[in-house]
């Protein structure tokens, strides 16, 4: 039996992203993003395929182009210097990372040290960041052992990227109080992320499972969350990217007769079902009953 979790795929601000390259791919020859516009290689490269083509930086973009600010978002000084040369820029800013962003740029105005819980070379930490006014009064830190290094301000905010676990969000604003004389804690962890953690958890909880296959790119922050909940929960995880590594990863499925399925949220719906039906097709030869 296959048991789908009940929140997978593509989130809100990943499906605004994709749908707006998609229709502006049907109307230019050539559409432009700054890195990756999802962290999920097929879908990349069907967008590919229509002619999307992805930057390394800014600089790279022809003047005149058109442009999709991809969901993660981008600092305040490289939309200012693509709209200075002429760039055509369609701003696709997952809205609970733009509310990051501006909790960011507010706080920073009214003097608290910002620090930011997530990783410091995701693009989305590096747009947030790229909002802070005084980048000198900033600091990103992964966990809660590096937030008992952080020092004594007497104003301290806490933002989080917006795919961190809800956990490790309160364990680190523990480990900052103390350390201010105000401390403010901006929730700005994403419905959908939390709705996927969640649906993980009651995946394990209320099935007797043998385990687990968590379809969604190597790169992808949330994602890894997802693993490690599962993980953490003494779960069996096979974390594949494609059909192929299914394929690969046949022995995986020997005797299991029970096998949950969840997705990231830059995971493309076609590619679940592809690969669910792969599943399906191995459970079937093996005799067991699919529902």
């Amino acid at each position: 039996m296959i048991i789908m979790a009940e929140h997978a795929g593509f989130c809100f601000g990943v499906k605004r992203a994709v749908d707006a390259i998609s229709e502006a791919l049907g109307k230019n020859s050539e559409v432009w993003t700054i890195g990756l516009p999802i962290h999920n290689p097929q879908e990349v490269s069907r967008l590919e395929a229509m002619g999307l083509r992805v930057a390394d930086n800014d600089s790279e973009i022809p003047s005149g182009a058109k442009v999709l600010i991809r969901a993660h978002g981008e600092p305040l000084e490289v939309l200012e210097r693509l709209k200075a040369r002429g760039v055509d820029v369609v701003d696709m800013t997952c809205p609970f990372v733009r509310k990051a962003q501006e909790k960011a740029a507010t706080l920073s105005r009214e003097g608290y040290h910002v620090v930011l819980l997530g990783d410091k070379n995701h693009p989305e930490i590096k747009g947030i960041l790229g909002h802070v006014v005084d980048k000198n009064n900033a600091e990103v830190i992964a966990n809660e052992n590096e937030a008992s290094s952080v020092k004594f301000h007497p104003k301290t905010a806490l933002i989080s990227q917006t795919t961190q676990r809800e956990e490790r969000l309160e364990k680190v604003a523990g480990s900052l109080v103390g350390k201010s004389q105000e401390l403010r804690v901006c929730n700005t962890i994403c419905k959908a992320t939390a709705e996927r953690q969640e649906a993980v958890r009651e995946l394990v909880r209320n099935n007797h499972l043998d385990g687990v296959v968590l379809i969604g790119g190597k790169s992808s922050a949330n994602t890894g969350k997802l693993r490690d909940i599962l993980e953490a929960e003494g779960v069996n995880v096979l974390w594949v990217e494609d059909e192929n590594e299914t394929e690969e990863n046949s022995d995986w499925f020997t005797d299991k007769t029970m096998v949950g399925i969840a997705a990231g949220a830059s995971t493309p719906e076609w590619l679940i079902h592809k690969i669910k039906n792969i599943i399906a097709a191995k459970q079937d030869s093996q005799g067991v009953l699919i529902h």
